[in-house]
């Protein structure tokens, strides 16, 4: 099949590569412009432009997608992943088979930008990926194929993503072929189930201290690595990573730091968590102990 792929991050590049991989005709990519990066602020390519590059497909640069119009008339449909731009209304129904997105969740569950983060911080089982041919509204199209898998009780949002990549890329390749060979229908998506997963603000990576310890621990994880998690201690901006429940400890009030034999709790709304690693601003990360050593009567806010 003919087709233009539309995708900015490293979680999309294992779908292009599966693509590829299946022999069918990429005409072009279509990635956010390069953007600064680092401390030096950069201007780096995306992870989808290098792998175009890597297989020398043309690239094209934009968010403004009326801009390659004329384009969408090589292609039979265009592949998009996290590609971080709305498909302009009159640009849906120009290829063949549509603009066909792999969105990380099952459908009609967690519409919107954040699902893999929106799921482990809602503490779900189950997530997913679907296929579906993108419309006029968030995520509501019609879908065409679906695949489940279960979420770990210590997984990382950054970690279940790398997995359903790599599930969405043969997801998309059974899809096509279920397209091309007229086997594969799609579906309406139900009105019922339906929950949302906006992009996650500043203030959702805050951890509060008065919530219970294991609400703290999924936003941890839902958070890591991105944006990352973070806390007050005194002035200062400390980022946390992946704890440990304690549920023997119970005398700590929300927020209150304590060395026990070298581990470092920290109280919750119900009982307390075991730091790992924290990170202060502008330096590397650290072990909790590491970090507590040269602290003096801290408490997180």
């Amino acid at each position: 099949m003919r087709i233009a792929f539309a995708g900015t991050p490293a979680v999309a590049v294992p779908v292009l590569q599966a693509l590829i991989a299946a022999e069918h005709d990429v005409r072009f990519v279509i990635t956010r412009p390069d953007a600064p990066t680092g401390r030096g602020r950069v201007l780096t390519p995306s992870p989808v432009a290098l792998a175009a590059s890597e297989h020398d497909l043309d690239c094209l640069k934009t968010t403004v997608l009326t801009e390659i119009s004329d384009r969408l008339a090589e292609v039979d449909c265009v592949v998009v992943v996290a590609f971080g731009a709305l498909v302009p209304t009159v640009l849906l129904d120009k290829p063949k088979y549509g603009w066909i997105n792999v969105h990380f969740s099952l459908l009609p569950q967690w519409r919107g930008a954040a699902p893999v983060q929106r799921a482990i911080m809602a503490g779900d089982d189950v997530t997913g990926v679907t296929t579906f041919r993108i419309d006029s509204g968030l995520d509501t199209g019609p879908m065409l194929g679906s695949l489940a898998t279960s979420i770990r009780n210590d997984e990382t949002s950054g970690e279940l993503l790398n997995r359903l990549s790599i599930e969405g890329a043969a997801l998309i390749v059974a899809t096509l072929s279920g397209l091309a060979d007229g086997s594969l229908l799609p579906v309406e998506q139900p009105n019922s189930g339906v929950s949302l997963a906006p992009k996650l603000a500043k203030e959702d990576a805050r951890i509060n201290w008065q919530l219970p310890a294991l609400a703290i621990s999924r936003q941890i994880r839902a958070l890591t690595p991105d944006p990352g998690a973070w806390t007050m201690s005194g002035d200062e901006r400390i980022k946390l990573f992946p704890l440990e429940l304690a549920t023997q400890v119970t005398d700590l009030s929300p927020g209150e730091i304590a060395n026990r034999d070298g581990k470092i709790f920290v109280g919750t709304g119900s009982h307390a968590v075991q730091l790992q690693s924290v990170q202060q601003a502008g330096r590397t990360e650290v072990t909790a102990s590491q970090w507590f050593s040269n602290q003096n009567d801290v408490e997180f806010s």
